[in-house]
């Protein structure tokens, strides 16, 4: 199956089963949107900056497996595995979880920290599908369905 068949299938799915949960509470400023990178290995944003105030609760999106809860480099992180390829990673995120714990939607999975977008604190949210990032506003619902208008000419 071609990539973006699945990912428009997931996606689907997604919208169909109510969609993720955002992983901060109300209200949720995208302070910085995802931005594709032309190559695999080319700079880009691989997901979402959410603003939140540090210390906030931080939410698992949708149910999975604890794939990775620790600190990479120098910045704490949780992603998680939600099946069908699909992994999701939030950072600065102290983990309240460990590797392999089964978690729900919304359930508190860790804490933000600060660090991550200068002086505002703000929760990072990458998904990956196979390996590949995408948006993760396809699982959140902020990626409005394409309408045809009519053009106003006939034939």
């Amino acid at each position: 199956m071609a990539p973006g068949r699945l990912l428009r299938m997931l996606a689907a799915v997604a919208v169909a089963t109510g969609g993720w949960l955002w992983p901060v509470a109300a209200p949720h400023p995208v302070v910085n949107p995802y931005a594709a990178p032309p190559t695999p290995y080319s700079a880009g944003h691989r997901g979402i900056d959410i603003g939140a105030a540090a210390g906030s609760p931080v939410l698992a999106p949708a149910d999975g497996v604890v794939h990775f809860a620790g600190v990479v480099v120098d910045r704490p992180l949780v992603s998680i595995d939600h099946g069908g390829g699909v992994l999701s990673s939030l950072e600065p995120v102290e983990p309240l979880v460990a590797k392999g714990d089964a978690v729900v939607r919304g359930q508190v999975i860790g804490t933000l920290q600060p660090g991550h977008c200068g002086d505002s604190a703000c929760v990072h949210l990458g998904v990956r599908v196979d390996g590949e990032y995408v948006s993760p506003l396809l699982w959140l619902g902020g990626v409005p369905r394409a309408v045809l208008l009519p053009t106003g000419r006939s034939g």
